[in-house]
């Protein structure tokens, strides 16, 4: 900021780390504002020795790396034309008109390195302070700029909006007026906002109303939101904090949503596992064979389909599933190959249908006998 305002430019932080500081929550990224033309920027960075990376220069964007943090300086715009996210911007003097391109009101403020904030559009401060989310002059025109706005929507909602005023009529109806522009947007982006609303405080409201319009089914197929409220309740019971992954499973399982969300392998192997953990009826069997974060995901989501507080002896039973060890092993039998195999499969399961119970004696006297090697005549 100071960089900027020495060379006699207008700089602002503006969107999210404004909305946040306004409501007390932590600002992740800062963003900066200015009337310095992206070439100004980069000059003005090399002369003070700042790290510069063009990563958006063709919308005026420069990234600055000030002590290993990364802060995006972008150039006040104006849209002349909007094809999604290929729209072909005009560089402004206004802050009025650079505002009015953002996409919600809340996040249309501004604020000097004083800390006065402005509001260009008027409507701003208002619409944070009620925690109402609306989007910025026209909704159909602002979601034709980025089809993602739509999917942001309802995660600005989850996130911000007041969850017991319902969500913007207007906003909601070009929503589901523009849904087929999901059908363009990379998985990579559908599945990063996707996470975020699931990571919401509370997401129910906005996912039941992405269901109630299409939404839910186009990025989603066969997704059923009804676990989705009654999950946050149980996890509010238990004092858990929200997991997206558990929330994702408590929508349902289809084959293709880590390829439809673009989920790592280890995020699928996770979503897996919380629906393997949902077929079993013990949760110390589940922590056994699935590990204890998957057991607990799996007694919180069964817990909510019951319409009932999470069971008090939840953690107790994962923690002792998650400890057991199956007391005989390969070199207790004297079989070889997949007799061996299917041995210790079948002692295996009737060590964990006795609850952990059987001892090693116990165990190979149900082969008839068998012996340790070595221990025989």
């Amino acid at each position: 900021m100071a960089l900027l305002a020495s060379a006699g430019h207008r700089a602002y932080f503006v969107g999210g780390c404004v909305r946040n500081a306004l409501i007390g929550a932590a600002a992740t990224d800062i963003d900066i504002a200015t009337d310095a033309r992206p070439e100004r920027v980069l000059e003005l960075a090399e002369a003070n020795r700042i790290k510069a990376v063009p990563s958006g220069i063709d919308h005026g964007t420069v990234t600055l790396v000030l002590r290993g943090a990364p802060y995006e300086v972008t150039t006040f715009r104006r849209d002349v034309e909007t094809f999604g996210r290929h729209a072909v911007v005009a560089f402004s003097e206004s802050i009025a008109e650079d505002a009015a391109r953002r996409d919600f009101t809340m996040n249309a403020l501004y604020a000097d390195d004083s800390g006065e904030v402005l509001d260009p559009l008027g409507q701003g401060i208002a619409d944070l302070a009620a925690r109402r989310l609306r989007f910025v002059g026209d909704p159909e025109r602002r979601i034709a700029e980025d089809y993602l706005r739509i999917l942001r929507f309802f995660r600005f909602h989850a996130w911000y909006a007041d969850p017991d005023g319902g969500l913007d009529a207007e906003g909601l109806a070009a929503c589901a007026a523009g849904q087929e522009g999901l059908d363009g947007l990379s998985r990579e982006r559908i599945g990063a906002e996707t996470r975020k609303l699931l990571a919401a405080p509370e997401p129910g409201m906005a996912v039941a109303a992405m269901a109630a319009s299409g939404i839910l089914a186009r990025i989603l197929p066969g997704a059923d939101p009804r676990l989705l409220g009654p999950l946050v309740t149980v996890e509010d019971l238990a004092g858990v904090a929200p997991d997206w992954t558990r929330r994702l499973a408590a929508l349902g399982e289809a084959e293709d949503w880590g390829d439809r969300l673009r989920l790592s392998k280890a995020e699928t192997r996770h979503l897996r596992a919380i629906r393997a953990a949902l077929g079993m009826a013990a949760p110390a069997e589940a922590a056994y064979r699935l590990g204890p974060r998957a057991a607990l995901d799996a007694g919180l989501i069964r817990a909510a389909s019951l319409g009932a507080p999470p069971d008090l002896g939840l953690s107790a039973e994962i923690a002792r599933g998650a400890a057991a060890r199956l007391p005989v092993a390969a070199a207790d039998l004297d079989l070889q190959g997949p007799a061996l195999g299917a041995a210790l499969r079948g002692l295996e399961h009737a060590w964990i249908a006795s609850d952990f119970a059987l001892t090693r004696e116990e165990l190979l006297g149900q082969l008839g006998g068998a012996e340790a090697p070595g221990t025989g005549d």
